[in-house]
């Protein structure tokens, strides 16, 4: 019989590949009985790595440090790829809109309307090379000191560039999500840039998948009711979705 630690860990890899796990599934899997499971999912919610559904549970993000551009665009690609799509749907009328880094941002950017002018300011450069070559969207590339991990700008030369403008509407990603942390990232300038495109902005979309709820990162950048709309996937549960809605913003589970 395998111990609880080990079991434990096959509980956290298999939600991490699967997205989910069912308690009824996991005690067939482990050999135990169905209440042994739902006591592990307590301990692994109790130190922050899973979240507990009714029958089941899902991982939640280590926030606390970053992940590179490359292992991004290989984990929750279909849930990443419904939430581009339903974000850059909220464009509306803007004309000017601020992409942030990051995976998720930069398929928003790759949705925005093309039949139209539109300016774009972006301190990724995966973002603005995206954007680059369309005939109808002028980039704007904030400048200053480049990030390896996620190929975006950072610094006072991002942050100053940025107070002078007034922003229709931000698309901002976060490494963690939380009713009680706000939105959080390991890197305090990365923070800085975020924090400063919320404070230009007229309207503020976050996109993230379910996994980043109820994470916490170093660097809060903003509250929950900073933000006008939360767009997700269904992996968020509607009842976990009503109470982030609670503290202000329109959720989307896509």
């Amino acid at each position: 019989m395998t111990t609880a630690g080990e079991r434990r860990r096959a509980i956290v890899d298999a939600a991490r590949r699967a997205g989910s796990v069912e308690v009824t599934a996991l005690a067939a899997r482990l050999g135990v009985a169905p209440e042994t499971v739902r006591r592990d999912l307590r301990a692994l919610e109790a130190h922050g790595l899973l979240r507990r559904t009714h029958g089941g549970a899902y991982p939640v993000e280590s926030a606390g440090f970053e992940t590179t551009l490359t292992s991004r665009a290989i984990q929750h690609v279909p849930e990443k790829r419904r939430i581009a799509a339903a974000a850059a749907g909220l464009t509306g009328d803007a004309e000017t809109v601020f992409v942030d880094e990051g995976y998720t941002p930069h398929l928003i950017a790759r949705n925005l309307p093309r039949d139209r002018p539109l300016t774009v300011v972006t301190a990724s450069l995966t973002v603005a090379g995206a954007l680059a070559e369309t005939g109808t969207v002028s980039v704007l590339l904030l400048g200053g000191r480049v990030r390896g991990a996620t190929l975006a700008t950072v610094d006072h030369w991002a942050t100053r560039m940025l107070a002078g403008f007034v922003i229709d509407l931000a698309f901002l990603g976060a490494n963690g999500i939380s009713r009680r942390h706000g939105l959080t990232t390991p890197d305090p300038a990365v923070a800085e840039v975020k924090r400063q495109a919320v404070a230009v902005s007229r309207r503020v979309v976050l996109a993230g998948v379910h996994t980043k709820f109820g994470a916490a990162g170093f660097c809060r950048f903003a509250e929950i009711r900073d933000v006008d709309v939360i767009v997700t996937d269904t992996g968020l549960p509607a009842a976990e979705a009503h109470r982030y809605a609670l503290q202000g913003p329109q959720v989307v589970r896509a």
